[in-house]
């Protein structure tokens, strides 16, 4: 089958970064789903997989996490879906990727894609949905019923424009973005955003000056280790500050006083861990394609870049890492 791969860490800038091949067909699990992939997004993982990975001596590794598509296959101990089915999921970070005409995936983390979005609407959502949904209820625990504020670091990414739309569509929060740019200020307004303040700045600033209070849940999904210092400032007490980029060493005592939280998300923690919980991801998309359906949650696709190709791809790839995208970057099968 047709696929595109990395055969060795490279910049984006090189054409060699992303290769072109004929790959094996994927080998169905018990648990699995054999997806006929028609379309796929792109998210910083990406971009960081394949600067990266190194596969084995004359081995060329599929990226790719999110995708939408059809069932055209399923393992002998899988009941969730069946031959024909539209899904969308994301994938996991240890198993072959989207990057191809098919995929195995676990059925465990996989929803029913949205009946009124075409594929590649439904290919932005999944890996970013999952991360905003399990910020939000299971690592910050958030109470859908709470009269407090939710802080995002970042509204105008794809996590940030998902976490925007779950927060306003499932709980009663009070959710206030930070960004930059005045597209990016409209494009969290337009999502659904209480209030908008600027992040070049100190944080806790901002929100001071724009007369918020402060925000027991804080989602910081971009330049965390710049911005703690003010988050620990602005952190309510006993509140709690959620993370999903890379760095090391916070400041953590800072929190102590506070007694507030730090706590971390990553998405493929369950498929990667196999935890006995894993099937939460699947139940979670599913909700969220309901919400889709519904009115109350709408793709954060901004672009698509056409067909799966190693030139489109790789465009993706530059422009994911100008730091300047909006929402999310798409591309159909090939």
């Amino acid at each position: 089958m047709k696929a595109i791969g990395t055969t060795g860490p490279r910049p984006a800038t090189d054409p060699a970064a992303l290769v072109a091949f004929d790959a094996p067909e994927p080998i169905l699990r018990p648990r699995d789903l054999l997806v006929q992939v028609k379309a796929v997004s792109l998210n910083p993982v990406d971009t960081k997989v394949r600067a990266s990975r190194q596969p084995e001596e004359d081995q060329t590794s599929i990226l790719g996490y999110d995708a939408a598509g059809v069932v055209i296959g399923v393992g002998e101990d899988a009941s969730l879906f069946k031959v024909g089915d539209e899904v969308f999921y994301a994938g996991q970070i240890d198993r072959s990727g989207s990057n191809a005409e098919r995929q195995t995936v676990d059925e465990r983390i996989v929803g029913p894609k949205p009946s009124s979005l075409t594929f590649a609407e439904a290919a932005a959502l999944p890996l970013t949905v999952i991360t905003a949904w399990e910020l939000l209820f299971d690592r910050l625990k958030a109470g859908k019923d709470e009269d407090e504020s939710l802080l995002i670091v970042g509204g105008a990414g794809g996590v940030g424009s998902a976490l925007i739309q779950i927060a306003r569509a499932v709980t009663k929060l009070r959710v206030v973005a930070t960004a930059s740019r005045p597209e990016t200020r409209q494009w969290c307004l337009d999502l659904g955003a209480h209030a908008v303040i600027n992040h070049s700045g100190p944080i806790d600033e901002a929100l001071a000056a724009a007369g918020e209070r402060a925000p027991k849940y804080i989602a910081s999904l971009t330049h965390t280790q710049a911005h703690f210092e003010a988050l620990a400032r602005a952190v309510a007490v006993q509140g709690v500050i959620g993370a999903i980029d890379d760095f090391k060493g916070l400041p953590v005592e800072l929190l102590k006083q506070k007694a507030a939280g730090f706590v971390w998300e990553f998405m493929f923690t369950r498929p990667v861990q196999q935890t006995p919980d894993m099937i939460e991801q699947h139940r979670l998309l599913t909700e969220v394609s309901r919400l889709v359906d519904a009115g109350a949650v709408r793709t954060t696709l901004t672009e698509n870049l056409g067909a799966l190709s190693v030139e489109n791809l790789l465009e993706g790839h530059r422009r994911l890492e100008s730091g300047a995208t909006i929402g999310k970057i798409a591309l159909d099968g090939f």
